[in-house]
Formats: structure tokens, C-alpha cells, sequence
């Protein structure tokens, strides 16, 4: 053996994340979407959530707040304004169970093991993204499902439609990054939702996902025009109900959702590494 071979520096395994390459990025990344996806298999009691939330939800404001809200008599008109903004709402919750979960994956050492392979850093907190997606959109589906059950109708096309759904997914993904971000930070699971429900209750109930905004305070009323949730709700209930402005609060969605991306995505990582 070589003297260089003998005193040549031990490498960290993942030291050189920066010199692994898309093909092997990508391989590493479904390797840990099927790990993530083989989880929720052993744990169907994870998918709790995703499968009733939608469902007490909807009902709920239906028929508990939809007579107030739009009228009695009017539940009809109030679920096509109400099932559009839930899609945002989806987007939200499903968000903050990401966060508790890697925050819980640290508490047990999951993402220690993580952090000795030679794999991009990135990539474990990607294939979280991509499952939690999958997660979302079964939420969003069974919330559609109980829409149409109760009277929802696709009055503008279908592209449209499908494109509602992007939105809401495109969102809900960069809000990940917050929440992915937030449960690095803190120390325990209930410590991010308890932040999380201090963001997201105001962002939910002070926006016209629920109910018309012009009926608010001059203040919340202000409030709801810059909020990034009732753009949103507006965008998609345009598209779905084929009427009302749809490009400039597509538009300001699609800026909110790139602007968070690019701020905590890679914060995120940069945090995942130096966690101790």
C-alpha cells in the first residue's frame, strides 16, 4: 500500500453531497419515497387525518355555519364557494403534520442514519415532500368526492378544474418547506403545532375561504386582500365555477408559492445538516 493511499484524508459519508449527480439524486430520492410510502403501509393509522379531516370538515361547515354564512336555502351556492377554499385549508394541514414528523424522525434517530449515508442531504427532505404530495392530493380527492356527493359542480372546464387542483398542491408544497423548517427548529413535536395552529388560524378563518369578505371589518377585511390563502381560494373557486377573475390571484399564488420556496428550501437543508 502507498504511502498516499495510507495518509489520504477519511471522507464523512455525504461530505460530497455537492459532487453527487441528478441520476443518483433522483435513484436516492424514490429510494426514500418508497421508505416513507412503506411507513404509512405499516402505519395506516397515519393516514387518519388525510382520510376524515376532509370529511368532518365539509360537513361541518355545511350544514353547521353554511346556513348562516350564505342563507337557509342557499347551501347549494355555499358549496361551491366553501369546497373551492377547502382545497387551500388541505394544502395547510397537511403541511404542519410534516413538519411534527421530522421533528419526530430526529427525536428518534431516524435522520441521524440519514445523515451517514453518502446521499444528498436534500434528497431525504424532498422524498418527505413528495410523499406528503401524494398525501395531499388523497385529501383533496376525498374532499372533491364529498363535494360532488353534496352538490358541487365543475362549472367552468376541465383543464380548469385540474388546474385548481395544481394550484393547491404547488402551494401546500412550498408551505412544507416552512413547516419542514420549523420542525428542525423546535425541540418537540406538540412545540410545531402549537406554532404552526398560532400561523395557520389566523392565515385559515381571516381569508374567504369560508365566508364573503366583504361582510368583515375594514381592518380584517384589509387583511384577507394580502393574505396568500384567500388568493388561493379565490383562483381556485374561479376556476372551478368558471367565472371571477382568475389570472392576477394565480398569479400572486404561483409568486407566493416560488418566493417561500426559494427563501426556506434552502434554509431547510442548510438546517437538516448542522441539526445536532
Amino acid at each position: 500500500m502507498s504511502t498516499a493511499t495510507m495518509t489520504a484524508p477519511l471522507t464523512k459519508p455525504g461530505a460530497d453531497e455537492g459532487r453527487i449527480g441528478l441520476r443518483a439524486n433522483l435513484r436516492h430520492i424514490g429510494a426514500l419515497v418508497r421508505r416513507n410510502a412503506l411507513q404509512i403501509k405499516h402505519d395506516p393509522e397515519s393516514m387518519f387525518d388525510v382520510l376524515l379531516m376532509p370529511v368532518i370538515f365539509i360537513l361541518l361547515f355545511t350544514y353547521v355555519f353554511g346556513g348562516a354564512i350564505a342563507g337557509k336555502g342557499n347551501q347549494q351556492e355555499y358549496i361551491q364557494r366553501l369546497v373551492p377554499g377547502m382545497m387551500a385549508m388541505m394544502g395547510m394541514n397537511i403541511a404542519m403534520a410534516v413538519g411534527m414528523g421530522v421533528n419526530e424522525d430526529f427525536r428518534k434517530g431516524v435522520m441521524d442514519r440519514f445523515r451517514t449515508m453518502p446521499i444528498a442531504r436534500s434528497s431525504v427532505l424532498i422524498a418527505k415532500i413528495v410523499v406528503e404530495i401524494g398525501r395531499m392530493l388523497i385529501a383533496t380527492a376525498i374532499l372533491l368526492g364529498m363535494g360532488f356527493l353534496l352538490g358541487l359542480e365543475i362549472r367552468g372546464t376541465i383543464p380548469e378544474f385540474l388546474g385548481a387542483i395544481v394550484l393547491s398542491t404547488a402551494f401546500g408544497a412550498a408551505l412544507m418547506w416552512i413547516f419542514i423548517l420549523l420542525g428542525l427548529a423546535v425541540r418537540t413535536p406538540q412545540a410545531v403545532q402549537g406554532m404552526a395552529m398560532v400561523v395557520l388560524m389566523p392565515l385559515q378563518f381571516g381569508s374567504s375561504i369560508f365566508a364573503p369578505t366583504t361582510s368583515m371589518p375594514g381592518w380584517l377585511e384589509g387583511f384577507t386582500q394580502v393574505n396568500p390563502v384567500s388568493n388561493l381560494a379565490d383562483a381556485a373557486r374561479a376556476l372551478i365555477n368558471g367565472q371571477g377573475a382568475v389570472a392576477h390571484p394565480t398569479l400572486v399564488t404561483l409568486g407566493w408559492a416560488v418566493a417561500i420556496t426559494a427563501v426556506t428550501m434552502p434554509l431547510a437543508v442548510s438546517r437538516f445538516r448542522k441539526k445536532t
